[in-house]
């Protein structure tokens, strides 16, 4: 429809450049002055008219001093006549010079273009219509065909490299031979070594999955077809599995090439996981792709890279050998790799002398190379609106905590009452997690509301760990039970600022009962089975396989380990009220307290053993 009133305005257009033509082509050339008849035959009879001209219904006079005058008569009546009736005499009219012009091509050429132009305009219009219609035709016919984005590293200014891609060293050294099956596929074959079809990258969101399909292609110099597994799922039948066969039908003809799809658990879910197992359009595209996977030559060197961060769900056929026969895993970036990727996101942005990405990479651990990204980028826009030239480290800081919990909320008016529950409950936390050994190093406490939050205290680890043992969940619970702790030991009363700490309490302590085997009561054992169930969306369903009497079990445990944990954190704060107090004090007066305001009111906190791997978000928020 849109097509059609677009044709209809650009025939509109060209008929009336026709018809402006056509009437400048028979506009007379010079400019005269218009009289009425009545006057233009008074000066013939009065002697002033050297010459007339008739022009069909037209007159142009001549006058004695060259100046030329037109008007107009009636198209039956001749000159003379009208000359005779206006009592104009022979011998005045012999006085003038008469001729008669008369247009040859005019006789012909006006009913001519009178019936051609619109003929013509009709029939362009009929013509440029089925133009259009048999183009819908031609893209309904092509509705089955892939629309890969395809890049050839020929054409690219500047490819991607391994040495583009910070991080993430083990999985580049897996790639690397991936690279090699491109480049010398014939040393591979000559052993009897068969090329890998498939290979699956996993990892958490923003890991570098995408940048690393792009640096094989870049290493290997061969076409990348980048496509993302939505883009096969139609409404109508057929249409995906048909876009699968295009996609690998393309990718034979430029061979060697990489297949990279994105988000593969788009199509490549279990199959028959809905009601009744339906053979639905997204089983029939997964089932063309792994034909097409498993329809390859030995000799045929098409490698096909897919993304995703959930292989849980994938089908088993999917994963076995022959089709994906490697499974990538990229984790998230350690400290060294941290700071790597911050130098890479900080090569075009000015950084003052004061910037260390080393702090800042310690300081950020658990973050995405997508976050690490994200985190420059908010501390740029920082040091932007403070009209400054460069970006400075207190401009990263802010950022990592605007990245955790959110902007800062200053304009979010409390009373002076609040405020000081807000302090007092923050400084217990503080103070519970310093004492106990346990616990990493409190870097930051504030009560500027972030977010959601109404004050937070920032604690992060000094080194990254990997491993969690009961001795740090249970200081790490009496943290978190520190805020509320600190309101009932004040004020003789609690407020719903620790709501959010008591059920991240009490979702921790069931999880070491039910998950991690640390219960002395139940034993090293797991309770519960949690099963995902796709039918009308997503649902995480547990499955119990424990009886009623385990299930008050582990009730009753729970709330031994929270109780425990409630009574550590209060006996810290008895014994050390007047440090508690002065904690409060100084964040009432500024608000908050950075690590070294911080040790010197309360000392410096005793090394403990690293054990435990936590991330940037593990915060305690009121």
């Amino acid at each position: 429809m849109r097509s059609l009133f677009k044709n209809f305005i650009i025939f509109a257009f060209i008929f009336l450049v026709i018809a402006g033509v056509l009437s400048v082509l028979n506009s007379p050339l010079g400019s005269s002055q218009e009289v009425p008849l009545s006057d233009a035959l008074a000066k013939v009879k009065a002697g002033e008219v050297k010459e007339v001209v008739v022009d069909g219904a037209k007159l142009s006079l001549t006058l004695q001093d060259d100046q030329t005058i037109t008007t107009k008569k009636e198209e039956s009546e001749s000159f003379t006549e009208l000359a005779q009736n206006y009592g104009i005499t022979t011998e005045q009219l012999d006085a003038v010079k008469l001729s008669v012009k008369v247009d040859s091509t005019s006789v012909w050429l006006t009913p001519l273009l009178t019936f051609l132009v619109p003929f013509l305009l009709i029939g362009g219009f009929i013509w440029f219509t089925f133009r259009q219609v048999q183009g819908q035709n031609s893209r309904a016919l092509s509705f089955g065909r892939s629309n890969p984005r395809q890049q050839e590293p020929q054409k690219q200014r500047k490819r991607v490299l391994f040495k583009d891609v910070a991080g993430a060293q083990e999985s580049k050294e897996e790639l690397k031979e991936v690279v090699e099956f491109l480049k010398s596929p014939k040393k591979f074959l000559s052993l009897g070594a068969r090329i890998p079809r498939g290979v699956l990258l996993v990892g958490s969101p923003g890991t570098g999955k995408t940048l690393l399909a792009k640096a094989i292609a870049g290493e290997a110099d061969v076409p990348f077809f980048n496509i993302s597994g939505s883009e096969f799922v139609e409404m109508f039948v057929g249409v995906g599995a048909s876009r699968v066969r295009d996609l690998f039908r393309r990718a034979k003809k430029s061979a060697p090439c990489i297949i990279f799809i994105d988000e593969i658990d788009a199509v490549g879910r279990q199959r028959g996981a809905g009601i009744g197992g339906s053979h639905d359009e997204r089983e029939q595209t997964l089932n063309q792709i792994l034909v097409e996977m498993d329809g390859f030559d030995t000799d045929t060197n098409v490698i096909v890279i897919a993304a995703t961060n959930r292989p849980d769900i994938l089908d088993p056929a999917l994963l076995r050998p022959g089709r994906f026969d490697r499974r990538v895993v990229i984790d998230l970036p350690d400290l060294n790799d941290r700071e790597a990727i911050l130098k890479v996101h900080a090569d075009k942005k000015p950084l003052a002398p004061s910037v260390n990405l080393r702090t800042v990479a310690e300081r950020t651990p658990g973050f995405s190379g997508a976050d690490l990204a994200n985190l420059l980028n908010e501390a740029a826009i920082l040091a932007a609106r403070a009209n400054r030239k460069s970006v400075e480290m207190d401009d990263c800081l802010q950022a990592i905590e605007k990245v955790i919990l959110g902007p800062e909320r200053r304009s979010r008016v409390i009373s002076d009452k609040e405020k000081k529950i807000t302090a007092y409950h923050e400084g217990g936390h503080a103070l519970v997690g310093h004492v106990l050994p346990n616990v990493d190093p409190v870097r930051k406490i504030s009560i500027i509301s972030r977010g959601m939050a109404g004050g937070y205290t920032l604690k992060l680890p000094s080194e990254d760990k990997h491993y969690r043992s009961k001795s740090e969940f249970l200081d790490e619970l009496a943290m978190m039970l520190g805020g509320w702790t600190a309101e009932r030991l004040i004020f003789h009363d609690i407020t719903t600022g620790a709501s959010n700490d008591l059920k991240e309490a009490t979702a921790l302590a069931r999880r070491i009962v039910t998950q991690y085997g640390m219960s002395d009561a139940l034993g090293p054992r797991t309770f519960g089975q949690k099963e995902e169930m796709v039918f009308l969306g997503r649902e995480i369903h547990e499955r119990r396989d424990y009886s009623e009497k385990i299930a008050q079990q582990i009730d009753e445990e729970v709330s031994t380990i929270i109780k425990d944990a409630q009574h550590r954190a209060e006996k810290i704060l008895n014994e050390q009220r007047d440090m508690l107090e002065n904690i409060a004090a100084y964040l009432i007066a500024h608000e908050t307290i950075e690590q070294e305001e911080f040790e010197k009111l309360v000392g410096a906190k005793e090394a403990a053993t690293p054990t435990e791997h936590k991330t940037a978000e593990e915060t305690v928020q009121t």
